[in-house]
């Protein structure tokens, strides 16, 4: 029994993995970096590795959240020879062919604000007008800006303004990610509930302003492990062709290129179907962004036609988990397509919380979930031996009594 999770730790261009050491990210090296050829990593390594050990005949199971979650579908898509089942968690696998939603990503961020207070919105807004119109005040308030969110740098003109906002919101964007119900990544639990309390104990219009700052503060000195004297946006947060966020360092580099030559992203914010501002970035833009920065043009359809899009009932062995206070949700498959095509909801739940630790703050949703993802790990594992006409290898029933134990644990 082998388990395989895929993650972009784990593959080309990510983490230590740069084939080509300083010049992976130019021509003609770049172009080996594709979701294809990270598949195809995958399977080559998993068919030598059971030839090595004599396991050709051994189940795998692919797991991942996130980009790993849509890679793990996508093995089992592309791979099903090598891959006997796969658990894709939080996979925005719609939103990445543009068969999702157009909005829904900062809607549902918006949606959890008001989940957690009533006046967490109103005042959001509030405050990011408050931006607005003390940056039409010119230099004078630029200067203002600057000392409230205690940048290291100040605000010199409309440019590094706009960052300010989209380093603003994406702080908001990676928060309800990991709005988990405990602590994590060094964020308090429950830490939208958290930004929205530092944003409405405010009264006044530059305090708004300052609880805005605060909120936008607890994500970037989370990232750091500490409190920050000052913050230099354009190192916390670069803009690339994903508006929900690149992340930074050499990752970023690898992300901000497959959204311009593999994924469809959601949209910018709008400022009406959202607390946002109007900070759009449409498909025309995404084409112009990345014909400058990396000379290549989308090519929309190819992801679509290549794993299949949302037409995907002729695949099976699938669980799809998402968590409905995850803002990818709206993005991914939540509902069953199939008795082997499985969407499991998880009330109450961020992004891929099935896939962390056990936790006693855990809600039962993502409890019945992992029953339910453990369940149909033991199915096909005996599906496979019986399909393959083997009996199971003793590695596969220590694996079935774990898995049991693991249920019975739950």
């Amino acid at each position: 029994m082998i388990f395989i999770l895929t993650n972009k730790d784990g593959y080309r261009f990510y983490g230590n993995s740069l084939p080509c050491g300083k010049e992976s990210f130019k021509d003609p090296c770049i172009g080996l970096l594709t979701a294809e050829q990270a598949l195809a990593d995958y399977a080559v390594l998993l068919t030598q590795l059971k030839k090595d050990f004599g396991a050709q005949n051994v189940p795998v199971i692919a797991f991942g959240g996130s980009y790993g979650g849509i890679l793990s579908a996508y093995m089992r898509f592309k791979y099903p020879n090598v891959i006997d089942g796969a658990i894709a968690a939080s996979a925005p696998l719609l939103s990445v062919v543009g068969a999702a939603p157009g909005t829904y990503f900062w809607e549902d961020i918006t949606n959890d604000c008001a989940m957690a207070h009533p006046e967490c919105v109103p005042k959001t807004r509030a405050a990011f007008l408050e931006m607005e119109m003390m940056y039409q005040m010119g230099s004078k308030g630029l200067q203002q800006l600057s000392a409230i969110f205690k940048l290291c740098n100040p605000l010199k003109n409309k440019a590094d303004f706009k960052h300010l906002q989209g380093w603003t919101r994406n702080a908001f964007a990676n928060v309800a990610m990991f709005n988990y119900p405990y602590p994590a990544n060094n964020l308090p639990a429950n830490p939208i509930q958290y930004m929205c309390k530092l944003i409405i104990n405010s009264s006044i219009v530059e305090l708004n302003l300052k609880g805005l700052a605060a909120a936008a503060g607890l994500y970037y000195n989370a990232t750091s492990g500490n409190s920050r004297t000052c913050f230099d946006i354009y190192s916390d947060f670069v803009e690339c062709a994903d508006p929900t966020g690149c992340g930074v360092g050499s990752d970023s580099l690898a992300w901000d290129f497959q959204a311009c030559t593999e994924f469809v992203m959601p949209p910018g914010s709008d400022g009406v179907s959202d607390m946002f501002p109007v900070l759009p970035f449409t498909l025309a833009m995404r084409t112009e962004y990345c014909q400058q920065r990396w000379n290549v043009t989308p090519r929309d359809n190819w992801t679509r036609i290549n794993y299949w899009g949302p037409d995907i009932e002729s695949s099976s062995n699938i669980v799809f988990s998402n968590g409905d206070l995850d803002p990818w949700h709206r993005g991914g498959f939540n509902s069953s397509l199939s008795s082997t095509l499985i969407a499991v909801k998880i009330e109450g739940g961020a992004h891929h919380l099935d896939l962390r630790s056990k936790n006693a703050a855990d809600p039962q949703s993502v409890i019945k979930a992992r029953k339910v993802e453990v369940a149909n790990i033991q199915k096909w594992i005996k599906q496979t031996r019986h399909l393959k006409g083997k009996e199971p290898r003793v590695d596969d029933i220590y694996v079935l009594k774990a898995l049991k134990e693991i249920l019975e644990d739950l």
